[in-house]
Parts: C-alpha cells; sequence; structure tokens
C-alpha cells in the first residue's frame, strides 16, 4: 500500500507545528476499501508468488449442531504443512521471522515451526464494514494520540497514516460485541517446570460495537472487563474490572477486589511495566491482551509492511490437552499452526522523559483483523528481552478472527514463559452473549462477584 501522500501531509503538519488533530483519509482514498482494499484496509490481492492468497471475504462456516460456547473445531485439520523451519534451515527464512522468533531456534535448538497453507480467514459482518467505511472519512486522533473522535462500529483508520493510527485499530479492532470464557493461565519456569497461575471467568464487553448504537449514542468507553478468579486457593475470591477509553474526556477506570481486606479499591498501578499477578509476575500488565492500559509512555512509528509467519487458525492449539500443548520451554509445534501473512510493522520508542522496563518493541499487526499478533521487546541495555504472542482463535458465527485468548510471552533472558487465556479443558470456549446491564460493569458488582 502507498502511503506518500499521507506521509508527506503528516510531514507538513509537523513541521507547521499543528495542534489540531490529525484528519481522516479523502473520499478518494477511502473509496479503496470497495476496491483494491478490504473493508478493513488490507490489499485484497495475493502476493506475487501466491502463498498469500487474495482475500475473498470472512471465513463463516460453522459446522452442524454446533452451539455457542462449544469448543470450535479446527476448520482445517486436513490441512498438511508446506514445510517446517528449524534450526537447520533457520537462515532460509530468517527474512520472514520476527528477532524474537529467532531468539527461540537459537535458544532452543529443538524449537520447530511448521507453516500450513495461507488461508485469509479474518473479516466481520457487513456493518462493522459499513461503519469502518464511515470512519475512514471522519475519524480524528488527538494530536497526543491518547484519543479517538468520530469513530464508530468500525476499524477507525483502515488506510493509517502513522504508527499511532494503527495501534489505535488494535485498540478498536473487531472481537465481538460481547464475549465470555473460562480461562486458565500457566506458567513455565526457567528449570521446564509448568504451574498454573490463574483461572476463572472473563467477561468482555465492548460498547464501541454495539449493534444497535451509534456514533452519537456512544460514551466513549470502548471496552469493558470483568476476570473473577476461582483458582487456585490462594487467589480465589479476587476480581479486577477495568473500563477502558477512548474518548479525551474519558478517564480510564480499572478496580481490584481483594479477598484478605473484603474490599473493592482502584487500582491505577494495572498498568504499563507493572507484574501481571494473573501470570504470577512473568508478564507485565500492558503486555496483557497483547496491549492493555494506557499507551502514552512510548512514540508509535509505521515502518511499514511485511510478510511474516505468524500463529494463525489455531482454534486446534485450543482442543490440545494443556500437558500436550504447554512444553517444558515453549509451546508443542505440534499443536500451532503458523501461516504466511502480511503484517503491519509497528516499532514503539520511549518518550523523552518517561521511564518502562521495555523502552522499545515492534509490534506486528495482521493486515486483515488489526489485530497484533506479535511483539518484541528490548530491555534498556538493547538487548532482546520478551517476545509475545497470541495463538490467533477462529470464531466463524461472529466471524472474526480474535487475539484476545490464547496469548503469552517468553522472556528470553530467563527462559521463563506463560500461556494465557486458555481455554483448554474448559466448558466454555469464547459463547458469543447479549450485551450485559450496566450494575454488571460496577465496582459494587465486583465485590458481590468476587465475595463468593
Amino acid at each position: 500500500m502507498k502511503l506518500a501522500l499521507r506521509s508527506a501531509v503528516a510531514a507538513v503538519a509537523l513541521a507547521l507545528g499543528a495542534h489540531a488533530a490529525v484528519a481522516a483519509v479523502t473520499a478518494e482514498e477511502a473509496a479503496k476499501l470497495k476496491s483494491t482494499l478490504t473493508p478493513f484496509g488490507a490489499e485484497k490481492a495475493g502476493n506475487k508468488d501466491g502463498s498469500i492468497p487474495a482475500w475473498t471475504g470472512a471465513y463463516t462456516k460453522s459446522p452442524a449442531g454446533y452451539q455457542n460456547g462449544m469448543p470450535r473445531p479446527d476448520p482445517f485439520a486436513d490441512d498438511k504443512p508446506r514445510f517446517s523451519i528449524t534450526s537447520a534451515n533457520l537462515a532460509q527464512h530468517a527474512d520472514k521471522l520476527t528477532d524474537g522468533v529467532q531468539a527461540l531456534f537459537k535458544r532452543y535448538p529443538d524449537f520447530r515451526i511448521d507453516v500450513y497453507p495461507t488461508r485469509r480467514t479474518a473479516g466481520a459482518p457487513q456493518w462493522v464494514y459499513d461503519n469502518t467505511f464511515a470512519n475512514a472519512t471522519r475519524a480524528k486522533l488527538a494530536e497526543n494520540a491518547t484519543s479517538v473522535s468520530g469513530a464508530f462500529g468500525g476499524i477507525p483508520f483502515p488506510i493509517p497514516a502513522n504508527g499511532d493510527e494503527a495501534m489505535w485499530n488494535h485498540r478498536l479492532s473487531w472481537s465481538g460485541e460481547s464475549v465470555a470464557f473460562n480461562l486458565r493461565t500457566f506458567i513455565v519456569t526457567a528449570d521446564g517446570r509448568r504451574a498454573l497461575s490463574s483461572e476463572g471467568d472473563e467477561l468482555l464487553q465492548r460498547p464501541y460495537y454495539a449493534k444497535d448504537g451509534s456514533l452519537e449514542s456512544y460514551k466513549g468507553i470502548y471496552q469493558l472487563g470483568r476476570f473473577i478468579v476461582s483458582g487456585p486457593g490462594s487467589k480465589a475470591g479476587e476480581a479486577i474490572l477495568a473500563h477502558d477509553p477512548s474518548a479525551a474526556d474519558k478517564p480510564r477506570d480499572i478496580w481490584q477486589y481483594l479477598v484478605g481486606q473484603r474490599r473493592v479499591r482502584k487500582a491505577p498501578s494495572v498498568a504499563y511495566d507493572t507484574p501481571d499477578f494473573v501470570t504470577s509476575g512473568v508478564g507485565l500488565f500492558d503486555e496483557a491482551f497483547m496491549m492493555f492500559g494506557p499507551i502514552d509512555r512510548h512514540d508509535y512509528k509505521l515502518v511499514g509492511k511485511r510478510e511474516l509467519y505468524i500463529p494463525y487458525n489455531n482454534n486446534r492449539s485450543a482442543l490440545a490437552k494443556i500437558e500436550d500443548l504447554v512444553g517444558p520451554h515453549f509451546l508443542n509445534p505440534d499443536h500451532v499452526r503458523w501461516e504466511l501473512h502480511r503484517v503491519w510493522e509497528v516499532e514503539a520508542t520511549l518518550k523523552p522523559g518517561k521511564r518502562h522496563s521495555v523502552p522499545k518493541r515492534k509490534y506486528y499487526i495482521d493486515e486483515d483483523s488489526w489485530q497484533i499478533v506479535l511483539f518484541d521487546g528490548w530491555d534498556a541495555k538493547g538487548d532482546l528481552w520478551r517476545m509475545n504472542y497470541s495463538l490467533t482463535y477462529l470464531v466463524p458465527e461472529l466471524p472474526a478472527l480474535v487475539t484476545n485468548v490464547m496469548w503469552g510471552g517468553y522472556d528470553l533472558q530467563t527462559g521463563a514463559y506463560y500461556f494465557n487465556a486458555a481455554m483448554n479443558g474448559a466448558p466454555t470456549h469464547y459463547k458469543i452473549s447479549g450485551p450485559k446491564p450496566e450494575h454488571i460493569w460496577s465496582p459494587e458488582e465486583l465485590a458481590n462477584q468476587g465475595a463468593r
């Protein structure tokens, strides 16, 4: 995709010291969303050698007899790997692998990637496409990039001009209006011991994607999330509630219920590089769901597009037994599907005067879904430290390809890793539900639920 025109406009604005919000695209540019681009702004055509096919629409085929919330079968169970990448042939494929993935190969010579035929399954309902088209010419990013106006019910910037717009596309990407699922979180220590860190019930609701809503009725909170912990015993009853805003006039609110104190308290520290207690501190809070909480400590540069091997269409991973999937040093390659896709690369660097234990990151965002699929992080010394992943999960009945389940990260320096939002063996797998009433998302209800 050519970004020359918008890049030039942005450069002029910077040169003039502009203080207005970044403008949306022109109607002429937006028209490409109905011709050469997909409704979400990806390149509709395949690549030159055909290893990435053309996009022909979302995958919507649910098996006969499937009921909402049941484990979803692998729709491509008969696919065979095109080839495998191993330590022996790593150099041959290095240009299509992230730094973090290459580091896994170097640390663990028996690591392997099985590359399957590329299937561009990501998509959304028509009403989401319609909203995305409208957003393209009306959505604006605030000068400080911490809020968005003029967007509702679709990707805000399907033709992005900069890294901030691309990151907001992920934050406001399509994963359903309201879903529920059981999850477990596992950590694996450097010496290969697996342990259950947390388990419980997750509710996610995105008022930004209220099907019967509108830009005029949208109140500026794009996501509501609630996690009620049921185990292990030392954590049972703990709970967390988050209200995440996209509007400039809405604060981010997050609460935590602590069993020992028997009260709900504001938890502003559940953000940035605070160790995530759900992962027993192996992960950081702003790594959750591939991105969680404020993102105002880094500058984001849109590097461009790359073809990369990334985890994709991994319903098979959710069907595996945990003891088979979560290995002593890495996820078992037998249960992880990788495909070649085009991704947007966004480089994050620490802003002057700000502090963060991961001053540099590189994010890789799937062009078809606007979901972050992989990202790498470097420490203050410039050494590669973290590699985070999502085993993208296909939900045909939405339809959507989502990254808010089955994600985790590797500490490339210590050898520890974690696997979060695992649905394996759980009775409820990403159940689509109707929107919950307002009181469900109150601190008072959090205390009621946590105390049970």
